[in-house]
């Protein structure tokens, strides 16, 4: 007979009293006791637990102390089991994790794939590894699905899938975890919205986790083995018959996984021949109620039927992990697992019991971890202990003053260290309000929750003065933000060789404080591969991680002191998944920039990227040829000129940086300069007119073709293939017209006086002159193509700002600015030079200036007299008179042209001839470009 046949009879009563009749609650009460009848008369011993519970880890120490079990069967990833044995070098809390980026099987916006599964020492499952990895004889066997399974079993139609939602954290420490997919034992709360409101409501607390510590922690605390375990089946099995099934969802996985469990655990006991009765098997509360037809290892259920690991290849190694990030991934109230941690300190200290520690656990208190000589007590037959525990009224706790006293002294101490105004008066206010919040509460004791309540409304007012508010101190107070940090040890070896390279610094890079190194690379040659390794870890790993504050890598710059600011502890989880990609960081970098060159978004501009990253960083030239033929094909291959701005810069800065230190180009600069003038002549004609083709985009297909075409043209490219590009386009838009206008005065198709009149003509007709700020946009992007129309470009602006109205001219003045601003590099030094020449230097020469685009009187020909015959310098004079006075104006002398007798009759010098004379060579120059002879005789 069962021996909750007395509580099942009591539910079903309470049932039809108060449901006025037999209904949906006499089957779910009845549905409770059965599920706590078959879960504590199966033959394997199972193990009900709550993830981070104190009660559960200091039920799991007495249990672990009186059974002594040879092994145990732990509900966690199969895979993970290696990872075990690494705990001893670490400082907990840590995370076991599985990673892998090449995957296979799953689709390619997952990527990459993490499972993380957190351990904390107030922990069941840690109390169970510990003693099974320190006890001779003693084997744990992981029985949950694989890492790979977890993803198998998500659903695929979101891209990002996790077991847990993970909530926004409050600070960078709360995102250990990043967007890993948390694994933890014993995920028991409500999966029914209404029953958690419910719960909350009537239980007069504010969150799940408050409720769970006041209704199940503190009771169990101090309850015996068959109490808690019965406790702890009841509630699993109330939150599992509540939750929704949906078949296709998270009732479904559940139950795939209970079976996957029990089929691990009879295939081992069938392999190794244990005495069930010497096992023990550690699951969370919600799976010991499981009712799937493999349970129990007396069931007669075909074995559940495993499907086999895609062929993703994973990597595991162990992750810091925090109190923090622990509560932002499952969805804990803040705080609550400090908390917890307090009250399993003060709950062993108060039962005096031993909990089990790792041999060589850094950061964790020493207990003795000697069993007992005797023989494990035999199993005692099941009675019914929740008639008992049901029916009795909650023990109140007396008030501990002292306790009280010590949280409200130390929380004003705290609160006056972060700028709080706080007294002597807060800290009564608070230690009377904790006691009234209780007593509202139901509760004869203020727990945390109520003193941190209490903290808040005394003391913080209305604004908080420094980084951290009253709940974050009151965390700090009651245990802080514990943080873990993983052992030189248990690191992988690219984690590993990166310390050791970075010994020569002389820092403690295992610290989780930002340091500043200070390298002398001239006085110290020894710490150049420290730079170079830290420019390497600078452009891997993310955040603040790896910072420069003086100090830069680029083409062609050798450094010669820097100073750094180092915090690779603080991000050691980025640095051990590093570890997961390769075995040393060149060797990952290299990976990600062949990922990056080969993969479905790559560009001709990426692709440059990658190869000037290669040149930075690894050196060596076969990658980097590599990455250049690439570069290569993509730009072959493209359609549009979205990148055209990109490859320009990069392309120019990449053979800037081959001329001046090898002696000839690589053959793919060659090869990518050919197929750059082929590609954007052929594609410049659309360009023109192509909407989705900015003015910017043109301007830079037209600065490659332009500033590429001499080297172009000595590989062999053809000219008449810019010319016939220029011809075919037809521009409509007033910017690209301008920068056509600019292509052409470039090849000579425009000359500059023809195009200084279409300029003059458009800011005379006033149909165009709204339209007018989009040619002078056109012009100025021109200057990337065609710098020697800076002149122009500077006169151009000039006439605008003079003869444009405020209506149309201010409007447009925020769209130049920020245009100037945007490729400050290229086009404000050649605008600012040649205003500069243009404009006078002083504030008095204004009002005597005129501009040199103002018509200069000149006298026509026929006016001047003619030069009487005096050898070739006369002949080449009276031919070209205007040359004449254009070469001395540029010397800065006036001519003044006398008649042919004061030339020849008077017995002074022409004046010209004197100028002649004192610049012989330019004469030379001059009849030179004019197909003469030397113009001195």
């Amino acid at each position: 007979m069962s021996p909750f046949g007395a509580l099942r009879e009591q539910l079903l009563d309470a049932a039809d009293a108060f449901a006025d009749g037999p209904g949906g609650v006499h089957g779910i009460l009845a549905g409770i006791v059965d599920d706590v009848d078959r879960a504590l008369r199966e033959q394997l011993e199972i193990f009900p637990v709550c993830h981070h519970s104190p009660a559960s880890a200091l039920a799991m120490v007495r249990r672990l102390r009186e059974k002594q079990p040879k092994v145990i069967y732990l509900e966690l990833c199969e895979d993970l089991r290696p990872l075990l044995d690494e705990l001893r070098n670490c400082r907990l809390p840590v995370a076991l994790q599985a990673f892998a980026t090449d995957v296979d099987g799953f689709p390619e916006d997952w990527v990459p794939l993490s499972v993380v599964a957190p351990i904390t020492e107030a922990s069941a499952e840690y109390q169970a590894i510990a003693y099974a990895l320190d006890t001779p004889g003693v084997e744990i066997v992981l029985v949950d699905r694989s890492t790979d399974h977890v993803f198998q079993w998500q659903p695929r139609e979101p891209a990002e899938a996790t077991e847990a939602e993970p909530e926004a954290a409050s600070d960078e420490d709360a995102a250990l975890h990043g967007d890993a997919v948390g694994i933890e034992i014993g995920d028991l709360r409500p999966r029914f919205a209404e029953l958690e409101a419910h719960l909350l409501h009537h239980g007069k607390v504010r969150h799940w986790s408050e409720w769970w510590d006041q209704y199940v922690e503190q009771p169990l605390v101090g309850a015996d083995h068959d109490t808690y375990r019965q406790v702890m089946v009841l509630i699993g099995s109330l939150f599992r018959r509540l939750a929704p099934h949906d078949g296709d969802g998270d009732h479904r996985r559940d139950e795939d996984r209970e079976r996957y469990m029990w089929t691990r655990m009879r295939e081992h006991l069938a392999a190794s021949g244990t005495d069930p009765s010497d096992c023990l098997y550690v699951c969370g509360a919600f799976h010991a109620a499981s009712r799937v037809e493999q349970f129990g290892l007396a069931a007669d259920a075909e074995p559940y039927d495993i499907s086999p690991r895609t062929a993703t290849r994973w990597h595991y190694g162990l992750i810091p992990s925090s109190h923090s990030s622990i509560e932002a991934q499952f969805g804990l109230a803040p705080g609550s697992v400090s908390i917890a941690a307090a009250t399993w300190t003060k709950a062993v200290a108060r039962s005096r019991a031993k909990p089990f520690v790792l041999e060589g656990q850094k950061g964790a208190r020493k207990h003795s971890k000697r069993l007992p000589g005797a023989a494990p007590a035999p199993r005692e037959p099941v009675t019914d202990r929740l008639s008992g525990f049901l029916s009795k009224p909650p023990v109140l706790d007396d008030l501990d003053e002292a306790e009280l006293l010590g949280w409200c002294v130390d929380i004003v101490r705290l609160a006056r260290r972060n700028g709080y105004l706080a007294s002597t008066a807060d800290a009564i206010a608070v230690f009377e309000t904790s006691i009234l919040l209780a007593g509202l509460r139901g509760r004869g004791r203020p727990t945390p929750y109520d003193f941190q309540d209490a903290a808040i409304t005394c003391i913080e007012k209305d604004a908080v003065p420094g980084r951290r508010d009253v709940r974050r101190l009151c965390e700090i107070l009651l245990g802080g933000d514990r943080i873990g940090q993983v052992g030189y040890e248990a690191l992988p070896p690219l984690a590993r060789d990166v310390l050791d390279r970075l010994t020569p610094l002389g820092l403690d890079l295992e610290k989780r404080a930002v340091q500043r190194a200070l390298l002398d690379l001239n006085a110290d040659p020894e710490l150049v591969p420290c730079s170079d390794l830290l420019w390497i870890l600078r452009r891997l790993l993310p955040g603040n991680a790896v910072r420069p504050i003086m100090g830069t890598r680029a083409l062609g710059e050798r450094p010669i002191q820097e100073s750094w600011d180092l915090a690779i502890g603080h991000h050691q989880r980025s640095l051990v998944e590093l570890g997961h990609e390769g075995v040393t960081v060149e060797q990952v970098l290299e990976r990600r920039l062949r990922r990056t060159v080969w993969g479905s978004q790559a560009t001709a501009a990426i692709a440059l990227e990658a190869v000037e990253d290669s040149i930075l960083y690894l050196g060596g030239r076969r990658f980097t040829d590599e990455l250049g033929a690439r570069a290569v094909e993509l730009l072959a291959a493209e359609r549009t000129v979205d990148g055209a701005p990109e490859v320009l810069r990069r392309i120019r800065r990449l053979l800037s940086h081959y001329r001046a230190t090898e002696p000839e180009l690589p053959k793919w600069c060659g090869a990518f300069v050919t197929e750059g003038y082929s590609h954007y002549c052929t594609l410049l004609p659309t360009a023109f007119v192509d909407e989705d083709s900015g003015v910017r985009q043109v301007a830079a297909m037209l600065g490659f073709l332009f500033g590429m075409e001499s080297l172009a043209l000595s590989l062999g490219c053809d000219h008449a293939q810019l010319e016939l590009a220029v011809r075919q386009s037809h521009p409509e838009s007033p910017a690209k017209v301008a920068l056509l206008w600019a292509a052409q005065t470039q090849l000579g198709m425009l000359p500059i006086a023809e195009l200084r009149s279409k300029c003059d003509e458009l800011l005379a007709n006033p149909l165009v002159v709204p339209a007018f700020p989009q040619y002078m946009s056109g012009f100025v992007q021109a200057l990337e193509p065609a710098p020697t129309l800076a002149p122009l470009v500077v006169e151009v602006m000039s006439k605008a700002f003079g003869r444009l109205p405020d209506a149309v001219l201010l409007p447009w003045l925020p769209k130049l600015i920020t245009t100037l601003r945007d490729h400050a590099n290229e086009m404000v030094p050649v605008l600012i030079r040649e205003a500069g020449r243009t404009f006078p230097a002083g504030l008095a020469a204004v009002d005597t200036w005129t501009p040199p685009w103002k018509a200069q009187p000149v006298r026509p020909e026929t006016s001047r007299p003619a030069l009487a015959p005096a050898g070739p310098v006369a002949d080449l004079l009276a031919a070209h008179p205007r040359s004449c006075d254009a070469v001395a104006a540029l010397l800065g002398y006036e001519i003044e042209w006398r008649p042919v007798g004061h030339v020849t009759g008077g017995p002074d010098h022409h004046e010209v001839g004197e100028l002649l004379a004192r610049h012989a060579e330019t004469a030379d120059a001059v009849a030179g470009l004019l197909a003469r002879g030397p113009a001195r005789t």
